[in-house]
C-alpha cells in the first residue's frame, strides 16, 4: 500500500516549522505565542494531516488533549460526544470533554485544574459567543493560556477557530452569523495578537466580508481567513497552510492582484510579524513559467478557460487559471466556474458503485434525485469537504480542480471511504485507468475516450496529483499533463 502525502507531511512539516520559529527568537513574537502551536481551521470536514499536527504538537497520542464543544450551544455534553470521538479515531487515546455553561464554575479550579494536566486544547465550531460568555475573563481561559505557556497546542475549527483571535468576527450573540462585528463582543481570546479571522470562506463565499466590513474600520489588524480543511499552523510568527484548499490574509504587505488578500497554498509558508511570504511551496522544474508556457494558448477568455492544480505530497505547487475572468465575491478563479468532467465522470460512478450499499440492503432516494446525485451530495463529497461538485440527473457531472484535489486526497487516505463500509473491501482506484510511468504506478482519468479536454492523474507511491480541466474538446489533457509529470521526475533526478 502506498503512503498517504499527509501521512508523509506531517513530521517534516513540525520539523521546518519549529526551524522557522527559531529564526526569530531573539525577537518577542509580535502575533503568534511565545511557547507552543497554534492552530486555526477553516471548519467542514477535516483530514489527517491536521489531526495529526494537533495531537503531536500535543506531546503525541497519549497526550491529554481538552475538547471544548461549547460553542455549539447545547447545556450538556457527554464524554463520547462525536466531537471527542473523531479525535480517538484519529489516534489521541486520551480525550477529556470539557463544558460549561456556568461561569462560577469556570472561574474556580475545578476545570482549570484539569486544563493545567492537558498537552492541547481544541475549540469546535458553533457560535463564538457562547464561548466568550462562559470563559472569557475566567480561570479557565487562564488555563487556555497557560497551555501555550508550557508549549502546548490551541486549535479550533469554525467558531473555534475564530475565538482564537484578537478581535472577535462574527460575534454577535445570534444564531445570524452573517453580522460581522458586535461592539458587546468584539474580544476573542487572543491566542494570535492583533489579529482577526473568518472562516468557512470559500464554501460559503464569504470572501468580502472581512474586506468590506472589518479591515476599512480596523486597518491595523491582520485579517486571516481559510477554507474549510485548511489551517495555519503557527509557531512564534511563522506560519505554515496545511490542507485541502486555501487560506487568505487580508492587510499584509503584499495582495492578489484585483483582490484585498493575498491567497495562500498548502506548502506555503508566512510571516504574521512582517505580514510577507516567507517561501512558496515548489518543486525543482515546475515554475510558474514552465505552466505560464504549457498553457499559453488560454490566456485569451475566448478559448473557454483552462485550469490546473499539482501538488506533491501536501503541498500545492501550481493551482492557477488561464483565461478565467473574476468571479463575483473574489471567489477563486479554480474554483469557479465549473468544467464538465466528461469520462472522468467513470471515476465517481465507479467508487457510488463501490460505496454502494452491500447485496440485500437498500437505499431510499429524494424524488428528485439519482443515485449518482445523492451519492455524490452524501457519500463522496460529505467526508471530503466537497460543496460545489454536482450532477444532473442525466449523469453530468461538473467540478473544479480544487474539489478534484480533495478527492485525490481522500482518495490516498484508506480511511476516508472505507470507514463507512468496514464490512466488506473495496477497490479506491476502480474508474481508474492504471499503467505505469518511470516505473510507478499511474492512475489516469481523461475528459474524453482519447484524453482531450481534461486529465486527473494521481501517481501514490510519489505523492503525485496532476488535474488539468479545460473547455476545449481538441487539446490533449493527457498530453499536457504527461510534461508536467516529466518535469515532476526531472526534478526527483536532479
Amino acid at each position: 500500500m502506498s503512503q498517504s502525502p499527509w501521512r508523509v507531511a506531517v513530521p517534516a512539516a513540525i520539523a521546518c516549522l519549529s526551524g522557522f520559529a527559531s529564526a526569530h527568537a531573539q525577537a518577542a513574537p509580535r502575533v503568534g505565542p511565545a511557547h507552543g502551536t497554534v492552530i486555526v481551521v477553516g471548519g467542514g470536514s477535516m483530514g489527517p494531516e491536521i489531526y495529526q499536527t494537533f495531537i503531536t504538537a500535543a506531546g503525541g497520542p497519549d497526550a491529554l488533549i481538552i475538547d471544548i464543544p461549547t460553542a455549539g450551544g447545547d447545556s450538556t455534553y457527554a464524554q463520547d460526544d462525536p466531537s471527542a470521538s473523531v479525535w480517538r479515531a484519529a489516534g489521541a487515546r486520551n480525550v477529556v470533554v470539557l463544558h460549561t455553561t456556568d461561569r462560577k464554575v469556570a472561574d474556580s479550579d475545578s476545570l482549570a485544574h484539569v486544563i493545567a494536566k492537558a498537552g492541547g486544547v481544541w475549540f469546535e465550531g458553533g457560535r463564538q459567543f457562547h464561548l466568550v460568555d462562559s470563559y472569557a475573563g475566567t480561570r479557565t481561559e487562564a488555563a487556555f493560556h497557560a497551555v501555550l505557556d508550557r508549549g502546548g497546542v490551541i486549535g479550533g475549527s469554525s467558531a473555534g477557530a475564530t475565538i482564537l483571535g484578537d478581535f472577535l468576527v462574527r460575534g454577535a450573540p445570534s444564531n445570524d452569523n452573517t453580522i460581522m462585528d458586535d461592539p458587546r463582543y468584539e474580544k476573542g481570546f487572543a491566542f494570535l495578537r492583533g489579529v482577526g479571522i473568518d472562516q468557512h470562506v470559500v464554501a460559503r463565499e464569504r470572501l468580502t466580508d472581512l474586506a468590506d466590513s472589518i479591515m476599512p474600520r480596523h486597518p491595523e489588524l491582520l485579517g486571516m481567513s481559510e477554507d474549510e480543511g485548511t489551517a495555519w499552523v503557527i509557531r512564534r510568527d511563522t506560519a505554515r497552510i496545511i490542507g485541502r484548499d486555501k487560506a487568505f490574509a487580508y492587510g499584509g504587505a503584499a495582495n492578489d492582484d484585483r483582490k484585498p488578500f493575498l491567497t495562500l497554498h498548502p506548502g506555503d509558508w508566512y510571516d504574521l510579524r512582517s505580514r510577507t511570504v516567507i517561501r512558496r511551496a515548489k518543486y525543482g522544474l515546475l515554475t510558474h513559467g514552465f505552466f505560464d508556457t504549457l498553457f499559453a494558448g488560454y490566456r485569451d477568455a475566448a478559448q473557454g478557460g483552462a485550469t490546473v492544480l499539482v501538488a506533491k505530497g501536501g503541498q500545492v505547487l501550481i493551482d492557477a487559471s488561464y483565461g478565467i475572468p473574476d468571479q463575483p465575491k473574489y471567489m477563486p478563479t479554480t474554483t469557479v466556474p465549473q468544467f464538465l468532467l466528461g469520462s472522468i465522470t467513470d471515476v465517481f460512478k465507479a467508487l457510488c458503485a463501490e460505496l454502494s450499499p452491500p447485496l440485500g440492503g437498500r437505499t431510499v432516494l429524494p424524488p428528485t434525485r439519482t443515485r449518482l446525485q445523492t451519492c455524490i451530495a452524501t457519500r463522496i463529497s460529505t467526508p471530503i469537504g466537497m460543496h460545489k461538485t454536482t450532477a444532473t440527473t442525466e449523469g453530468v457531472v461538473q467540478s473544479d480542480v480544487d474539489e478534484l484535489y480533495r478527492l485525490a486526497l481522500g482518495l490516498e487516505h484508506s480511511e476516508t471511504y472505507r470507514a463507512a463500509d468496514t464490512a466488506r473491501a473495496f477497490d479506491i482506484n476502480a474508474g481508474w485507468q492504471h499503467d505505469r510511468m518511470y516505473g510507478t504506478d499511474r492512475y489516469r482519468a481523461s475528459g474524453t475516450a482519447d484524453g482531450h479536454r481534461a486529465a486527473f492523474v494521481r501517481m501514490p507511491e510519489m505523492q503525485f496529483t496532476v488535474i488539468i480541466l479545460t473547455n476545449d474538446d481538441h487539446v490533449d489533457a493527457s498530453a499536457m499533463a504527461d510534461q508536467v509529470l516529466r518535469q515532476m521526475f526531472r526534478s526527483v533526478r536532479d
